[in-house]
């Protein structure tokens, strides 16, 4: 017998779970793709997926994952034989940096490791040391998928100006855009890249390049530029077909009205940015008690770099994947494996495994998720604190209340 029958929870940091309304609107027949209602939806996406970056700048849609967005940001604004600089916190912020490789940049990668965010003083001091200005760019990723690392883009940016480096700082915001927050223009962000599958709720499938004035410029000096990932075409078509480079993702646009029209229009920015920061100190509050006298530990001790978006948990090996494997196969949730965590102790990363708290959910469906994780820590017999599932659910009990430590800065946004 298993309990696990009934609908089945994904609790991965993406994709994340997706709203009916998303799924039913993309559940029909092709549409036309030269007349008609689709060119008139595609372009009221625009508009409201500039609100979620909060810019005012440009936004370049693309059919393909987060990395089709990584490579498509590089190759508009750095050439063969340029150097980046990437402050590293996990698994992510070496992807971006192997795939610059791949294209011939030079990469001056420095490590902050697994629990740690970047220190932007450290970045500082790199960009100082660069008095020929050979570093054309600053690779950052705001939220560390594997590591659950969130780095403070606006301290980041202030250190480069402090140095009057001309770098550009270019942001992936994949994890985290519409969880985390994100202010494009007020952080003087330049280029950011983010997915529709996570804060989006949107099926994989379509990222997004976003760029300001001066990566424009620079890209209007590039001497080559592929046709399919120019950015320049897509954020400013004379014709439908010039936003995708050819046959849009017709079903995908359908879906993404309807999920920008959740965030924007019915629910708010700054509220989807506060359920978030509360689901996430509920999913903190019952961790932190399940620490104590057990082997379970968060990766990152210090909330104020935890993203509002995931949680990286470590519990030893094997024991991380068993309670993964239980809670499929018993209890109906799944969780996410431990990415990029490998150790020569733990080379599969089995002593790790991650909550995503991101997109379309709310305290009933989040605490059924703690629940059913307290549930195998007791099958398993692992040892553990009590009182956790109280912790969460008194944070979801305090709901608005418990969001009274969030910052309304002088553009109204609420800052985790």
């Amino acid at each position: 017998m298993t309990l696990n029958h009934g609908r089945h929870t994904l609790a991965i940091p993406g994709p994340s779970i997706m709203p009916d309304r998303v799924m039913q609107a993309m559940h029909r027949a092709a549409p036309n793709i030269y007349t008609g209602e689709l060119i008139d939806l595609a372009a009221t996406l625009v508009p409201d997926l500039k609100a979620v970056a909060r810019t005012k700048h440009k936004v370049a849609m693309y059919i393909g994952n987060g990395h089709a967005a990584w490579e498509a940001s590089l190759v508009n604004v750095l050439a063969t034989g340029d150097t980046v600089l990437v402050p590293a916190t996990g698994n992510f912020s070496h992807g971006w940096a192997g795939m610059a490789e791949r294209l011939g940049i030079t990469t001056q990668v420095i490590e902050f490791g697994r629990r740690s965010a970047l220190d932007p003083a450290l970045v500082a001091e790199a960009l100082d040391a660069d008095k020929s200005h050979k570093i054309k760019a600053v690779l950052c990723v705001q939220t560390d998928t594997a590591t659950s690392a969130k780095s403070d883009v606006a301290a980041l940016r202030s250190a480069i100006d402090a140095t009057g480096h001309p770098a550009l700082l270019m942001v992936d915001c994949i994890a985290c855009l519409g969880c985390d927050e994100m202010q494009m223009d007020d952080w003087g962000v330049d280029v950011m890249v983010a997915g529709c599958q996570k804060g989006l709720m949107t099926p994989p499938g379509m990222s997004f390049v976003f760029f300001n004035d001066k990566a424009a410029e620079i890209r209007a000096k590039m001497e080559r530029v592929s046709s399919y990932w120019d950015w320049t075409p897509r954020a400013d078509p004379e014709q439908f077909y010039q936003y995708w480079c050819g046959t849009a993702p017709t079903h995908h646009l359908y879906g993404l009205r309807v999920a920008l029209d959740m965030i924007v229009h019915e629910e708010g920015l700054e509220a989807v940015w506060a359920r978030h920061a509360t689901l996430a100190r509920a999913v903190w509050a019952a961790f932190e008690a399940w620490e104590v006298g057990g082997p379970l530990e968060l990766n990152l001790a210090n909330r104020a770099i935890r993203s509002n978006a995931v949680t990286s948990v470590r519990i030893g090996a094997p024991t991380g994947t068993q309670l993964r494997n239980w809670l499929t196969e018993q209890a109906g949730v799944t969780l996410g494996i431990g990415l990029g965590m490998a150790t020569e102790e733990d080379p599969q990363s089995d002593g790790f495994f991650r909550v995503g708290h991101m997109g379309h959910l709310n305290s009933h469906m989040l605490l059924g998720t703690l629940g059913s994780i307290q549930a195998g820590l007791n099958a398993l017999q692992i040892p553990h604190g009590g009182g956790a599932l109280e912790a969460a659910a008194q944070v979801c009990a305090a709901g608005a209340d418990d969001t009274a430590d969030l910052t309304v800065g002088a553009s109204g946004s609420c800052c985790g």
